[in-house]
């Protein structure tokens, strides 16, 4: 059964959120885990398209993956945009909230080099994330029912973190067991974030050679010849 937001009724119930999460959960393979993500999107809110888009902080750089419009699935790997072009995504990303806009907002906020088709007057974007860490974002243009206002955004800002809690967390845990410790895999992350040596020493209370020790066995780890190289693995196995 379909469950969306409509009317009065702008926040979708802890329990079906609880429910729909461990259908999510309970999937092993990753293409029909990003598939479900979508079709769990479609089904709980009143929206008719999602587009669902990788974000990486290094050069601010989205590209798509999958979206489910009208038509069924369709792959989007050729979506590839700087989205400090686009305010709206980059302030979702940065805040970590939901955003909605449309109509003359919509003009304002978009790049005149659109990802979206010239007929979309509307846009929602929702944050993927998992703690502060931002790794993608679902967005959606044709609705069944809009504006959004403060309480049904917060339900699609709780979806993103669901889903970026589910994603990452079990992958974080992964790449722990299997390659990086849980120390190397933090400090690697936080070099994705931006952080510098002493920053990470100071914040983790360690020393800064004790920091570039935990970033030489990870480089090493990864097979990468640089600290880019070992963040761009990451990122493309989906660790971070």
């Amino acid at each position: 059964m379909r469950r969306t937001l409509k009317g009065d009724d702008k926040m979708v119930p802890p329990t079906t959120f609880q429910e729909q999460m461990q259908k999510l959960e309970s999937i092993s393979s990753h293409e029909e885990q990003l598939y479900m993500v979508l079709q769990l999107y479609l089904d709980l809110f009143p929206v008719r398209n999602a587009y669902l888009m990788r974000y990486s902080p290094l050069g601010h750089l989205a590209e798509g993956i999958i979206s489910l419009q009208s038509i069924g699935m369709v792959y989007i790997g050729e979506i590839r945009e700087d989205i400090r072009s686009y305010p709206i995504i980059f302030s979702a990303i940065r805040e970590r909230q939901a955003k909605f806009c449309t109509g003359l907002d919509y003009l304002k906020q978009m790049s005149t080099k659109d990802i979206m088709p010239s007929t979309i007057h509307s846009m929602l974007v929702v944050p993927i994330c998992y703690g502060p860490v931002v790794v993608g974002y679902i967005c959606s243009s044709d609705f069944e029912s809009e504006p959004f206002d403060e309480h049904s955004l917060s339900s699609f800002t709780l979806y993103g973190k669901q889903v970026g809690k589910i994603m990452l967390g079990a992958t974080g845990a992964e790449i722990h067991q299997q390659l990086l410790s849980k120390r190397e895999l933090e400090v690697m992350r936080r070099i994705a974030w931006g952080e510098n040596t002493k920053e990470m020493a100071d914040s983790m209370e360690i020393s800064e050679f004790t920091v570039k020790q935990y970033v030489k066995s990870a480089i090493k780890k990864l097979g990468a010849q640089n600290r880019s190289h070992a963040i761009g693995e990451l990122y493309r196995r989906g660790f971070i």
